[in-house]
């Protein structure tokens, strides 16, 4: 999972697939997060993608660091601890100017049944199980 995170991580920018109504929305996200052994994601309760997500947990990310690409497929579990949300904002301070952990609309998820796939157009892909 670490080699997950760090590759996310560099990447900076990943964009995050939900569903909606049966069709495929698209967002960029910044924050990930290891807390606890779990990956994790943060949103705002009150977007679109955290209604998403609660009607339909299934997700898949994707970045690309210039020569390698990683897909993360799986589904978020909301982790609505204190302790997570406060981890996750002090991981990006940035943050505090719109969120904070006691707000009632910074919320954390975390992936569980997920496989991550690292690929390229020079190595045969590489499938991790989370």
């Amino acid at each position: 999972m670490k080699e997950v995170y760090d590759f996310i991580k560099k990447c900076g920018t990943y964009y995050l697939a939900t569903v909606d109504d049966g069709a495929a929305r698209v967002r960029p996200f910044g924050t990930i997060d290891m807390f606890e052994g779990r990956l994790y994601i943060q949103t705002g309760r009150k977007k679109e993608c955290a209604r998403q997500m609660a009607e339909n947990p299934n997700v898949e990310l994707c970045c690309f660091d210039g020569t390698q690409w990683l897909r993360l497929s799986g589904k978020l579990v909301e982790d609505d601890r204190r302790e997570a949300r406060k981890h996750m904002l002090d991981e990006y301070p940035n943050l505090r100017a719109m969120y904070n952990e006691d707000d009632g609309n910074t919320q954390v998820l975390y992936f569980t049944e997920a496989t991550a796939v690292f690929s390229s157009f020079t190595e045969p892909p590489k499938t991790i199980e989370l």
